[in-house]
Formats: C-alpha cells, structure tokens, sequence
C-alpha cells in the first residue's frame, strides 16, 4: 500500500524506491535538490560524484564535479538551466552553463573572511565580507543573486550577474536583522527571506536588506524554497518539511520530530528541498539520513 502524507491540497504519495544509484555509488550527505526546465533532477552531495542528474522518475543519466566540488552545500538553477553551486568549505560560489563551463567563481578559494571564528573561539564575533562556510545561494527578480554566509559568519550578500559584490547585511546575535547561522535565502514578491538556523526563524526583508518581519515556530530551518504558485517549502533539520504561504501562514507538515526514522514519509535530518513543474516534492537528507525521497502530489 503506498504511503500517504501531508494533507489539504499539499497531499503527497511517497515515491518509494525512487533514484537508481549505479553499482558502486551511494547518496552521501545531500547537501542540495533542485529540477532544471526539463525536470531533470540534479543532486549535490558531499561524494566522489558530487553532482548526480536523474530524470523524473529516477533514473540516473549523469554524473560531473569530482574535480570541481569538495563540500556539497547549496545550489540553484535560473530559466536558462545555468546551474550555481555554494562550496562551504572551499569558501566559494559558482556559476556553471547548462554544458558545465564554469562562467565564475567568486570568495577566495580555501581562504575564509575574518569572523572571530577560530578552532579556538567556535564563536562568531563580527560581521565579514565573503566567505566563511556560506551556505546556500538564490536569485534575485531584478538580477544578479543573493548568497547566505553561513556556518561561520552572518551575513546575507547582493552579487550582481557577473559576480560582483554590491552589498551585504546581518549580524551576530538574535534581534531584528542578526543571525546566527544563517542558512538560505530565496526572494519572492519583492521580499527576501532567509532561513536564521539557530535562531529557529525566518527573517523577511527587503532585497536592500531592511527587516520587515520575522516567523517563528521552526526547527532549525535549512533550506527555503518557493514555487511559482508563491508556495513556500521549509525544509527543518529536526525531521520536518513545513509547507506555508507568504504571509506566514502554515498549509501542511509532512514529518514528525518525535519520530526521526529512515521510513517513507519520515526524515532523519532534512536539508535540502525542491518542487518540480508538476508540483510533486524532492527532499534530501544529510546527518543519518543520506538519502531522496519523491512525494507525488495528489
């Protein structure tokens, strides 16, 4: 019998089984989904076959990245299948053609900005530029992108379209516009939200970076998306997906933290999450997890 969950109109069959890995690779831990214009499915993973490409119903048809990618954390992908990748621990953002011809690279690869962050002192003292461990990368409608810096700094940076750095906000801390890791951002309707992990929160502002609001009631939320119906998908580490308008408002939760098993339909530790053209929903998983679950919508 499959596997149903969610509820309302965000109702979802579990795609059991789906994703075939060739002999000899594994899924690692996922650091990010994400489906192109032809819903094809690229997967970001902290393996030797960093970027594993499926079509829609799971079947593998490439692999690339082994030379390029060390820390598989964040990635995206904009209307002409250029794909943008975040690197946490090489400190670096990339973009890459639809053919894999890297276009740019941008933060000074290997070499993190100055937080305070040491081995000794696990604390982030101070705002820096780019980057230390960022964390995720999104688009922005009037151009250029947004990058979330991340594990070991607080900020939120603008880049223009060909990588230029034209500013940046946050700091330490858990008052209005301060973050402590923050770890995705996604523009929509004029308004960037970003995912302030720690904090348990997501913060709007606007896209020069002015706090407009904040919303509660997360856990340790990972990655933001939005889909073109203005549907926002919260994927939690605490082993929930949280499925809200853009107000706020809640519509669905698929998981259960109380309940943090490797079984369909359940997580472990949520990181990573993406909806297709169809509507139906790819969620990866890092910690114990290790794995992609498909939910067809109903």
């Amino acid at each position: 019998m499959a596997t149903t969950v969610g509820s309302g109109d965000f109702t979802y069959e579990v795609a059991e089984g789906w994703g075939e890995l060739p002999e000899g690779m594994e899924w690692g831990q996922i650091g990010s989904v994400n489906t192109d214009s032809q819903d094809r499915v690229h997967v970001f993973t902290r393996t030797s076959n960093p970027v594993m490409v499926f079509d829609r119903d799971g079947k593998f048809l490439s692999t690339w990245g082994s030379d390029e990618f060390q820390d598989a954390h964040g990635m995206n992908t904009d209307a002409g299948d250029n794909q943008y990748f975040v690197d946490r621990s090489l400190q670096v953002a990339m973009k890459y053609t639809k053919d894999r011809k890297k276009v740019f690279e941008i933060g000074n690869r290997g070499v993190p900005s100055d937080t305070g962050y040491t081995d000794e002192n696990r604390e982030v003292l101070r705002a820096a530029g780019p980057f230390h461990h960022p964390t995720d990368i999104a688009l922005s409608a009037s151009g250029g992108f947004y990058v979330s810096d991340g594990y070991r700094n607080c900020r939120v940076h603008k880049f223009a379209d060909d990588g230029t750095l034209e500013y940046s906000w946050g700091e330490p801390g858990t008052g209005p516009g301060q973050f402590n890791l923050v770890h995705s951002v996604w523009e929509a309707e004029g308004k960037v939200f970003v995912a302030d992990r720690q904090n348990h929160r997501i913060q709007v502002f606007t896209p020069q970076g002015e706090y407009l609001d904040e919303w509660g009631g997360f856990i340790q939320p990972c990655k933001l998306f939005v889909d073109s119906n203005n549907i926002m998908y919260v994927a939690e580490l605490q082993s929930r997906v949280t499925i809200l308008d853009l107000e706020g408002n809640v519509l669905a939760q698929l998981g259960d933290p109380e309940y943090r098993k490797p079984e369909p339909g359940h997580f472990i530790g949520p990181h990573g999450v993406w909806v297709d053209s169809h509507g139906d929903l790819y969620v990866c998983e890092v910690l114990m997890g290790q794995r992609i679950q498909k939910f067809l919508r109903k």
